[in-house]
């Protein structure tokens, strides 16, 4: 990373990072829009002085963001973001399956939240056609982010921001985006489409399906790069 200009990492105000914990927001929220790649090394020296804070608060964001299992820090070498192996794609997976259903409920008796659904499956599908395919991974993740703002937890979505930078890591290493993310598309909308409807048992299947082949393609992109 440079110091100035061009760096995701670095192109936030100063002063609205004050604490350790704000700065590891930033990072992961970097990593979760896929603008730190895994294996990325994040030199403490350059972020310091981009962002004009101390080394001691870049120091105690990188531990907020190692225990969250983000970056590693290897010994002689430095800090780098995580390359995510195929056991923690399966980890990750199993618990989407756990929690990503607990939403449909609630979501099926709010008209307003179903609906938003149908507007981030929109949103996907401009992007598909203006060729961003990072941005399509991006409204696939908030897609499946707004299934569990219905539970209104704050512990779940905390946890749901730390699995889905892990899953865009994973992403990452699959190495062409648009043959990942084009075929959830039509499938998402489907999903977003039932919930509307009213089936939230039709929707469950659907969900569930979807979740087993997407474990399946990115668990075999990631073992391809292993």
């Amino acid at each position: 990373m440079t110091a100035s200009g061009g760096d995701p990492a670095d192109q936030v105000p100063p002063h609205r990072l004050n604490t350790a914990d704000q700065v590891a927001a930033v990072l992961r929220k970097r990593i979760t829009d896929g603008l730190l790649e895994p294996g990325r090394q994040l030199r403490e020296e350059q972020l310091s002085t981009a962002l004009g804070i101390s080394r001691n608060t870049i120091r105690e964001a990188f531990r907020v963001l190692i225990q969250d299992e983000l970056i590693v820090r290897e010994p002689y070498r430095g800090v780098f973001v995580r390359v995510v192996t195929a056991e923690d794609v399966a980890d990750i997976f199993r618990t989407r399956k756990l929690l990503e259903p607990l939403g449909l409920d609630a979501l099926v008796a709010d008209p307003r939240a179903a609906a938003r659904l149908l507007d981030i499956a929109g949103t996907a599908e401009a992007a598909a056609r203006a060729g961003d395919w990072r941005g399509v991974g991006t409204a696939n993740l908030d897609l499946h982010r707004a299934l569990v703002e219905p539970c209104r937890s704050q512990r779940l979505d905390r946890l749901f921001t730390q699995l889905f930078a892990e899953l865009r890591l994973a992403f990452l290493l699959t190495g062409d985006p648009r043959s990942l993310h084009e075929p959830y598309l039509a499938w998402n909308r489907t999903i977003a489409e039932l919930v509307v409807a009213g089936d939230a048992e039709a929707a469950r299947a659907e969900l569930l399906r979807y979740l087993d082949d997407a474990e399946r393609r990115i668990t075999a992109a990631v073992r391809a790069k292993s």
